[in-house]
């Protein structure tokens, strides 16, 4: 009998629980040692490694359910995503468990399950708005992603996700650039440059630039300094690009600063009423 015959038939010993969810607590402790033993016998991929693998992670869903309560005052995201984000931390505890650890299972799965949730709630703040339906499969994502990665040991593809998960491959894209908006960078984040060296995120975004509305108010200012009389435009030339004080104006023009000053209030109120009702 060949190893894979022999690991198969001491699989064959395992009892067949119809709804491993519902063993006791202290009843799961103790399959759970059994089922961990066989799964270290039998051949990953094969359906019986599938079904010891698959009960392990439904007779320990209370550790999840339990993980779980202890962030219900978070106030953030519902009890059901939080627990689908704990069984990934399970399925991973799953996957990395060895009974020669001589550890209790319960205590090398927690931190998993917790460091997974804990996760959840760092990354639980959407930078952008995005719809309620890619919110709920990005945990759906995360999960197929990591049960498809621990089974194939490699990234699944889309198609392979969208198999798993029951829906469409465009669905499953647009999940995935959806996570893209949990998270958004600081400006302050350094970034590589490869003629400067490192630099900050901020030195490669536009600003606003002020001179631009200068453009726009010049170009609406113009026609409006072309209906003033001689006078009136060569004292706003003075003044504004001769750069003269008003006594000096008063000096060339051949009247009093108080006059050059009540010319000037009298012009730029023309202008300024202008600016305001022009289209």
């Amino acid at each position: 009998m060949t190893a894979t015959k022999t690991a198969e038939a001491r699989a064959a010993v395992l009892p067949q629980i119809a709804d491993p969810s519902k063993i006791a607590p202290k009843d799961a402790r103790e399959m759970t040692r059994l089922f961990f033993d066989q799964l270290s016998v039998l051949e990953e991929g094969t359906r019986e490694y599938q079904y010891v693998r698959d009960t392990l992670i439904e007779m320990n869903v209370t550790l999840v359910q339990y993980a779980a309560w202890r962030f219900r005052s978070r106030g953030t995201g519902e009890m059901d995503d939080i627990v689908q984000v704990g069984i990934i931390g399970l399925i991973k505890a799953i996957d990395r468990f060895e009974l020669t650890r001589e550890v209790e299972f319960t205590s090398f799965a927690v931190p998993y399950i917790v460091g997974e949730i804990k996760r959840f709630f760092r990354d639980t703040t959407w930078a952008v708005h995005v719809p309620r339906r890619l919110q709920e499969a990005r945990v759906e994502l995360a999960k197929a992603t990591e049960q498809l990665r621990s089974r194939l040991g490699r990234m699944p593809t889309t198609l392979e996700l969208s198999e798993l998960m029951s829906l469409p491959e465009r669905d499953v894209i647009e999940a995935r650039k959806a996570s893209n908006g949990y998270t958004s960078a600081s400006l302050d984040a350094a970034i590589t440059s490869s003629e400067d060296g490192e630099a900050a995120l901020a030195d490669f975004i536009g600003v606003d630039d002020v001179a631009l509305e200068l453009v726009e108010d010049f170009h609406a200012l113009a026609p409006l300094i072309a209906q003033l009389d001689e006078r009136e435009r060569r004292i706003i030339h003075m003044r504004f690009v001769d750069e003269l004080t008003q006594a000096q104006i008063g000096k060339q023009l051949g009247i009093s600063q108080m006059h050059v000053c009540r010319l000037l209030n009298r012009v730029l109120g023309k202008l300024r009423e202008g600016m305001l009702t022009s289209p």
